[in-house]
């Protein structure tokens, strides 16, 4: 009998979310079957077996969160349940195989645990023998854990086992606080503004947690230019009727503007960087150009990366972004399709906004926030006419960044824009 444990399926992943189970409960498990879903914090990811077996116990429910390493199920693999295994699988497994320790001063040598140890008997024994969300619930709710008794492995309080104390922590923050009041326990309606709550997805909670920080920690700076835009939408015009012609996909201005970046990062490679630390007397700069491009999925804000973005052509460059987009409409973007960015494109031009300033998405050094083409007047010698024009913002890490090279990468690629030839040749 071992433990299946909530793996880390990312490098910045803390806990994840069971979105479904694959499996059941007497279900027969072979390697490499499809045992789970986890929504972590960048995506839903399928997780497989590692061992054959019958699952026996679903520990996190749908819809449970639980921590990297926490029990998520138990799996029959024919073994001997009364040998010990070679990763410990519960808490009083993990004790019987560590060095002797005397609870109380943290010495070696002072207590032995030859024999099973009564933690109900320690002042802190709801804090060895509950999983972190068990935890967590507890202290948001002032929940006394000595009063439950553990269905986990080994005595271990799970989730299902704080339904009663929940309850009634519930119904008692309600009575305290009025009917007008909304409680974090589930969606309830507000009378007056009809409120409803909708939980968060694990990837909202980390997008909300890493671009605070971002807005709290990187010092910010803000660059924007504009370009005239007619000679791009012309060309891009002609080359989709021709590409339409030859059957053909279209190109969009998006992808056009992804190539552009890309030789302007060339141009200017001390953009394509990173700040390290407080501590650190250097900076990364990456010879490697790969755009990130900010995806609005039903899951959240997602970044997809095109790698070696400045290799590419403006049509394998769209190809590229349009199967990374349908990937991310899906929660179909692997790990490894959204990391190693150096530089993140942001446009909200297709929603009609026309100007608007973004977050850095660390370790990045910038972002462009791209807003929508539109016609103005514009004086051309004595005459007023119409003109395509497009504005874009750089957001920049002022401590690697400094407003002279923001400029000139600006410059450079304004210039790009207004010659969009040289974006195909």
């Amino acid at each position: 009998m071992i433990d299946i444990t909530m793996p880390r399926l990312s490098d910045t992943m803390e806990e994840g979310t069971i979105a479904v189970w694959r499996k059941q409960p007497g279900d027969a498990v072979a390697i490499g079957d499809i045992l789970v879903e986890i929504e972590t914090d960048k995506a839903t990811m399928e997780y497989e077996a590692y061992e054959a077996g019958t699952l026996t116990e679903i520990l996190v429910p749908e819809g449970g969160v639980a921590a990297i390493g926490v029990p998520i199920a138990r799996l029959d693999n024919g073994k001997d349940a009364g040998s010990k295994a070679p990763v410990a699988t519960s808490v009083v497994g993990a004790l019987e195989n560590a060095p002797t320790v005397d609870l109380a001063t943290g010495s070696e040598g002072a207590v032995t645990l030859d024999a099973p140890v009564n933690f109900e008997s320690q002042e802190d024994a709801e804090h060895r023998v509950a999983s972190p969300l068990v935890r967590r619930l507890a202290r948001e709710h002032d929940l006394d854990l000595r009063a439950v008794r553990g269905s986990g492995p080994g005595g271990r309080i799970i989730r299902a086992d704080l339904d009663g104390l929940l309850a009634v922590a519930v119904a008692e923050a309600e009575h305290s606080r009025g009917p007008a009041m909304p409680l974090a326990s589930g969606p309830l309606l507000d009378a007056k503004r009809g409120t409803e709550e909708i939980p968060f997805t694990n990837v909202r909670r980390v997008i909300a947690r890493r671009l605070g920080e971002s807005a709290r920690t990187v010092p910010h700076f803000y660059a924007t230019a504009v370009a005239d835009a007619e000679a791009l939408v012309q060309l891009r015009n002609d080359l989709n009727d021709q590409l339409i012609a030859a059957n053909r996909a279209k190109v969009s201005m998006n992808d056009m503007l992804i190539r552009a970046c890309a030789l302007a990062l060339r141009e200017h490679p001390l953009v394509n960087a990173s700040y390290v630390n407080d501590a650190s007397t250097t900076m990364l700069v990456h010879h490697r150009i790969n755009v990130g491009v900010a995806v609005a999925s039903n899951n959240g804000l997602v970044v997809p990366v095109i790698i070696d973005a400045d290799q590419k052509t403006v049509s394998q460059l769209g190809a590229e972004a349009k199967k990374l987009v349908a990937l991310a409409g899906s929660k179909g973007l692997s790990l490894d399709q959204m990391s190693g960015g150096t530089f993140t494109i942001s446009n909200l031009g297709m929603y009609g906004v026309e100007e608007f300033t973004a977050i850095i998405n660390p370790p990045e050094g910038a972002i462009l926030a791209v807003g929508a083409t539109t016609r103005e007047p514009v004086g051309i010698g004595d005459e007023i006419v119409l003109r395509h024009r497009l504005r874009y913002t750089l957001s920049a890490d002022h401590r690697i960044i400094d407003g002279a090279l923001a400029a000139q990468f600006l410059q450079t690629l304004t210039s790009l824009l207004e010659h969009p030839l040289s974006l195909i040749v």
